[in-house]
């Protein structure tokens, strides 16, 4: 029996990928890397270039320049014996209308080349009755039957069921309720602790901050930010709010009430102040230096926001250049048919 080849540290690596449509230009030179057992995500909005990624990285498209390796295997010349080392769950399942849930869970599990079972633990038809209660899924309706949600569920259950090294979900939790996403959530974290690799694309931010170790953003076809969520955080600004001991000292100036060493202190932002109460954004790295500033005034009580990952987006794809946008959805669109 041929060997597989061993595990690169990064699983998943992409160099200046381009790819157009027509006159679109999906990619524009979009790079990516996921280390080999973390969960990378993988954010942008519609249009951005997430699905035209993904898809070269599955093989199902090739890029027009750039290298996109996966596993340590070209994406696109070696996509046969990648995919019998990854699971693939995308975000709106189609399956075989005729077919039963569980034997729609077969075929897929034979068509990943996942049909095994896994070393040092329960064969996979254990595993997959395990899924099956959690997901709360009945695998012997007609797949047609099936909502949405069910049929997210099967497309899950085959992928978790596998033994991949490498698991791709785009949107996976697309049609569930909160409990079969928290089911999911905590599906993850074991196969992060199993050593495998997931790469999440999602537009839910609070599931990738709760799962990734490491987060791309895209923009119109560039990754424009990636790194550790600590890392990401320090471009942003955390929310301060405080109650003050006796209101804040003020005076009258140009701009009306001012408040004594933090209006016009370097790093605040937004300062704003109601009788005894003060908000205002502040920069990371001005952080201590501010708060001196304020426990100096007397404070009853503190609180501070560390910006989430909608305040990334927001900085990122917040300033008016929804057209372009639009413009690379529609090529995606078009290039797909």
């Amino acid at each position: 029996m041929t060997s597989l080849p061993a595990t690169p540290a990064i699983a998943v690596e992409a160099k200046g990928l381009v790819k157009t449509f027509g006159t679109t230009r999906a990619l524009d030179g979009f790079d990516l890397d996921v280390p080999t057992g973390q969960v990378t995500g993988f954010l942008g909005p519609n249009g951005a270039g997430k699905s035209t990624a993904i898809r070269i990285l599955l093989g199902l498209l090739r890029a027009d320049s750039g290298t996109a390796r996966v596993l340590g295997q070209d994406a696109w010349a070696d996509q046969v014996a990648i995919h019998r080392r990854l699971a693939y769950v995308p975000g709106d399942a189609s399956l075989w209308p005729n077919l039963t849930g569980g034997e729609a869970i077969d075929v897929l599990a034979r068509l990943g080349g996942q049909d095994r079972r896994r070393e040092g633990k329960r064969a996979n038809s254990v595993r997959r009755e395990d899924l099956l209660e959690r997901f709360e899924l009945d695998p012997t309706k007609k797949a047609r039957t099936y909502s949405k949600g069910n049929r997210q569920k099967v497309a899950l259950v085959a992928a978790l069921a596998s033994d991949a090294e490498l698991f791709v979900f785009d949107e996976p939790t697309s049609g569930l309720d909160p409990l079969m996403e928290a089911v999911f959530q905590a599906e993850v974290r074991a196969l992060r602790d199993e050593g495998r690799t997931v790469l999440l694309s999602s537009h839910i931010l609070a599931e990738v901050e709760k799962l990734c170790d490491t987060v791309t953003i895209i923009r119109a076809g560039r990754a424009v930010e990636s790194g550790t969520l600590d890392e990401l955080r320090h471009l942003t600004r955390s929310t301060v709010n405080a109650t003050l001991d006796a209101g804040p000292p003020a005076t009258a100036g140009p701009s009306g009430m001012q408040m004594h060493g933090l209006d016009g202190l370097e790093g605040v932002h937004d300062l704003a102040v109601d009788q005894g109460r003060v908000r205002f954004d502040v920069d990371h790295h001005h952080l201590t230096r501010v708060l001196g500033v304020l426990a100096d005034t007397g404070v009853q009580n503190l609180t501070i926001a560390p910006p989430s990952l909608e305040d990334l987006f927001l900085r990122h794809y917040g300033d008016g250049d929804e057209d372009r946008d639009r413009q690379s959805e529609q090529g995606q669109r078009e290039g797909s048919r």
